[in-house]
C-alpha cells in the first residue's frame, strides 16, 4: 500500500514499503538486506542490532525519527540490561516500524569484543555469507511422537529458519544425540547454504547459544601466501599473516615447479604437502593472533594463479608446462576443508574462485572481482607483474584476459645484483643527469643514501642487491639521465665524464653502489628488464588492438610487487601504456581482497563466476602482432608509440635520439647529445 511507511536500508540503498508493526528484521529480509540473527528473533544473540537515522533525507524523500519505531521491548530492555546495547541502538527482531525509517547496519556488532589486532584495507563488503548460525529450541522426546532426536532438531529448524530438505554431515550423526542433552534442547546449528539451487547443509551443532563464525580468505602465491581471518558476523577482519611459499624450494618459478612434478614421480604429492602444511601454520598462527578456536572456522576461500590452484587441489599441473595449457578444471571449486587436509571444524567448506584461463588463474579473478572493470565504463588495465604477468582489460561491456611470460627480472633473477624483496635491496634509485652520481633507498633503512645516519645504519645492516622496484627505477633514471640509450645500450663514452661507467667486456656497466658488496648494473641486465618489460607490453597492446583502442582510462597494479612499482617510472621504462600518471595506481593484494569479498558475501561468488564465463581469453603465443608490438616494445619507452601524458609530465629524451640509436649497428656506443 502506498500509505505503508518508507524504510530505506544503508549502506545497501534497498528500500520498500511496509505496514506498521513489521518487525524491521523481517523489512530487512524481504528485501535481501543481510541482518544476523542468530537466535531467531527471540532477543538473545543480540547480533540484529541497528541504528535509526534522524533527520530530512531529501535526496531520497524521507524523513526518519527514533520516534518512527516502536518504544524498547521487554527483549530490548532485558538484552541491555544482561548485555551493553549502545545508545541508539535498537534490536530489529523487537523494534517495529511505525514509520518512515533510515536504518544503518552497523559493521562493528561483535557480540565477544574481540580486538581487531590488524585491520583490513578498510572496504566495506555488504555480507551475505554461505554460513548461518541458527539457535532454535528443540522439543524434547516424547513417546507418543517417536521422531529421532535428529529429525525433531530438522523440524525446529524448519520451523524457525526455513530451513526444508536440510542434509546432516556425517561427522554430526553420533554427536546429536549428546550436544541436544548437553544444551537442554536449546542448541545452535551451523547451516551452510552456497547457491539457491543447492541444498542447505547442517556442518555444525553446539549446546546453547553459540556466537561464534569466522572465515578464511587467502590467496597462495607462487612466492608467499597470504591470509586473512575474517569475523562472518561481523565482516571485519580479525587478523592477517603471511609466509613464503614453502614450495619455492621445489622451484623458484612456476614452470621450473612444473618441471620438478614431471621429473620425480612423487613431485605433485610433495609440493601439495608443503602449501597445505604451510596453511595449516597459518591457520594456527592468525587464529592464535586473534584468541580464537580454529574449530569456529567453517568456510574458507582460495585463490592463486593456476599452478599453485591445481597443486593446492592436488591435481597434477603437467598440461599447464605447454601448449594448449589445458586446466584440469577452470569453473569454481566447492569441497570440504578436511578433504584438503586442513585442520579445522570438520565440517568446514571451502569454495575455490574459477580461473580464467591456462595462465590466467583465480587470482587474477579476484582482482577483477575486487576493482571490478565489469562495473563501470572506463576502460581499466589490471596487471599482476611477476614471472607470468597477467593482464585483464576492459568495462562492463566487453573483458579480455592475457598472461605474458615476462620471466622472473622483475623479481630479481636473471639480474647480475638482484635480489627478491628482504632488508638489505635497494628499492629506489635516484640519478643526477649531470654528474651521473645515484641517490638510493634501501628496505629497512628510512633514510636516502645521501641523508645524515645512512651510512651508520647501512654499516649495520648491510647493502646486499637490488629488488624488483629498484630494478625498474634504476634502468628508467639511467635512460632519463642519458646513461643508457632508447635501445638500451650504455654509453660507454661517458666514462670520461663520470667513473660509474667502467668497461665490461666488450660492453659497459653502471656502478650503482660501492661499499663492502659493489652492485653494478651490466648491460645483460639492461637487456633483460628490457625483454622482460616487452613481452609485457605486447600482450597489453595485444588486448588493446581486440578492443581497437589506443590508450585506456586507468591503470591498476596488483600483488605484492606491484604495490612497490612508482607509476612514473612503469611508464618511463614502457611497462604500460600512456596514461595520466593519477590514474595509475597500485592495490596491493587485491587478489586477496576478492578473496575475502567471496567469502563474505554469496552473491560475489556468483558474480565472478558469471564474469568468467564473459571473459575473452587471448593466447598471445598465437597472435601474430606479437613480435611486432614485443620489437617496438624493446626500445624505451617504446620504438613506435608516443607517450604524450608521460611526456607532459616527465621530461623525456629528444625523439631524435632513437633515430640516432638505431642508425649505426643499433647505436652501439654513440655517445647520446642532450637530455
Amino acid at each position: 500500500m502506498s500509505d505503508d511507511p518508507l524504510v530505506l536500508f544503508m549502506p545497501s540503498g534497498k528500500r520498500g514499503r511496509f505496514p506498521k508493526g513489521t518487525p524491521i528484521l523481517e523489512a530487512a529480509r524481504e528485501l535481501g538486506v543481510y541482518v544476523e540473527s542468530v537466535c531467531g528473533g527471540r532477543g538473545i544473540c543480540g547480533r540484529c542490532q541497528i541504528e535509526v537515522a534522524d533527520g530530512r533525507f531529501a535526496k531520497h524523500g524521507i524523513t526518519s525519527s527514533a520516534e518512527h519505531v516502536s518504544p524498547f521491548g521487554a527483549k530490548e530492555q532485558r538484552y541491555a540490561e544482561k548485555r551493553e546495547l549502545k545508545p541508539g541502538r535498537r534490536l530489529s527482531c523487537s523494534a517495529m516500524v511505525e514509520g518512515d525509517l533510515v536504518v544503518d547496519i552497523p559493521q562493528d556488532v561483535q557480540i565477544n569484543a574481540q580486538v581487531v589486532r590488524k585491520a583490513d584495507d578498510g572496504r566495506v563488503i555488504e555480507r551475505n555469507p554461505a554460513v548461518q548460525l541458527c539457535y532454535v529450541e528443540v522439543d524434547e522426546p516424547d513417546m507418543h511422537k517417536p521422531l529421532g532426536d535428529l529429525d525433531r532438531l530438522k523440524e525446529a529448524l524448519e520451523r524457525d529458519w526455513g530451513w526444508a530438505d536440510l542434509m546432516v554431515d556425517h561427522h554430526l550423526l553420533a554427536k546429536v544425540q549428546s550436544i541436544l542433552r548437553q544444551g537442554q534442547w536449546k542448541v545452535t546449528a551451523v547451516i551452510h547454504k552456497d547457491m539457491e539451487t543447492s541444498r542447505p547443509s547442517l556442518i555444525a551443532l553446539y549446546p546453547g547459544l553459540h556466537n561464534e563464525a569466522w572465515a578464511i580468505a587467502c590467496d597462495i602465491g607462487s612466492t608467499t601466501i597470504a591470509m586473512h581471518l575474517v569475523s562472518l558476523l561481523s565482516g571485519a577482519t580479525i587478523a592477517s599473516s603471511g609466509v613464503s611459499n614453502p614450495q619455492i624450494r621445489f622451484g623458484e618459478d612456476l614452470m621450473s615447479r612444473v618441471s620438478y612434478v614431471m621429473m620425480n614421480p612423487d613431485g605433485r604429492e610433495a609440493m601439495t604437502k608443503a602449501v597445505r602444511d604451510a596453511l595449516n601454520e597459518l591457520i594456527t598462527k592468525v587464529c592464535d593472533e586473534a584468541g580464537i578456536d580454529r574449530n569456529d572456522i567453517y568456510d574458507l576461500t582460495f585463490v592463486g594463479n593456476p599452478i599453485m590452484h591445481h597443486l593446492f587441489l592436488g591435481i597434477d599441473p603437467t598440461e599447464l608446462g605447454g601448449a594448449p595449457f589445458a586446466l584440469a578444471v577452470s569453473g569454481a571449486v566447492h569441497t570440504w576443508a578436511s578433504e584438503l587436509d586442513l585442520v579445522i571444524n570438520p565440517g568446514a567448506r571451502v569454495y575455490v574462485l574459477p580461473c580464467i584461463a591456462g595462465h590466467v588463474g583465480a587470482d587474477a579473478a579476484a582482482v577483477t572481482l575486487t576493482e571490478g572493470p565489469h562495473r563501470q565504463d572506463e576502460r581499466m588495465l589490471i596487471v599482476d607483474v611477476g614471472t607470468n604477468a597477467e593482464i585483464v582489460l576492459g568495462n562492463r561491456d566487453r573483458l579480455l584476459a592475457a598472461s605474458s611470460p615476462t620471466g622472473p627480472a622483475f623479481e630479481g633473477a636473471e639480474i647480475s645484483c638482484g635480489q627478491r624483496a628482504a632488508p638489505g635491496a635497494i628499492e629506489r634509485v635516484r640519478i643526477d643527469p649531470q654528474t651521473l652520481e645515484p641517490r638510493v633507498r634501501v628496505l629497512g633503512i628510512e633514510l636516502w643514501s645521501d641523508e645524515e645516519g645512512f651510512t651508520e645504519a647501512a654499516e649495520t645492516l648491510g647493502v646486499t642487491g637490488i629488488c624488483g622496484s629498484g630494478i625498474i627505477e634504476v634502468v628508467a633514471e639511467m635512460f632519463l639521465a642519458g646513461i643508457i640509450s632508447a635501445d638500451g645500450v650504455i654509453d660507454g663514452s661517458l666514462a670520461a665524464k663520470s667513473d660509474r661507467i667502467v668497461a665490461n667486456g666488450r660492453t659497459w656497466s653502471y656502478v650503482l653502489w660501492r661499499g663492502d658488496q659493489q652492485l653494478v648494473i651490466t648491460q645483460n641486465d639492461v637487456r633483460a628488464i628490457q625483454l622482460a618489460k616487452a613481452a609485457l607490453y605486447a600482450g597489453i597492446r595485444l588486448l588493446m588492438d581486440k578492443l581497437d583502442i589506443e590508450t585506456v582510462d586507468t591503470i591498476r597494479f596488483a600483488g605484492a610487487f606491484g604495490s612497490f612499482i612508482d607509476p612514473k617510472y612503469a611508464m618511463v621504462l614502457g611497462l604500460i601504456p600512456d596514461c595520466d600518471l593519477d590514474k595509475v595506481s597500485a592495490v596491493g593484494n587485491a587478489a586477496g581482497t576478492g578473496a575475502k569479498m567471496a567469502v563474505l558475501n554469496r552473491d560475489h561468488r556468483r558474480e565472478i563466476e558469471a564474469t568468467v564465463r564473459e571473459i575473452e581469453k587471448i593466447e598471445t603465443a598465437l597472435e601474430s602482432r606479437f613480435q611486432e608490438h614485443f620489437v617496438n616494445a624493446m626500445a624505451l619507452p617504446n620504438k613506435a608509440e608516443p607517450f604524450p601524458k608521460l611526456a607532459a609530465q616527465v621530461k623525456l629524451p629528444a625523439v631524435k635520439e632513437l633515430a640516432e640509436a638505431e642508425a649505426g649497428n643499433g647505436g652501439r656506443r654513440r655517445r647520446r647529445r642532450g637530455r
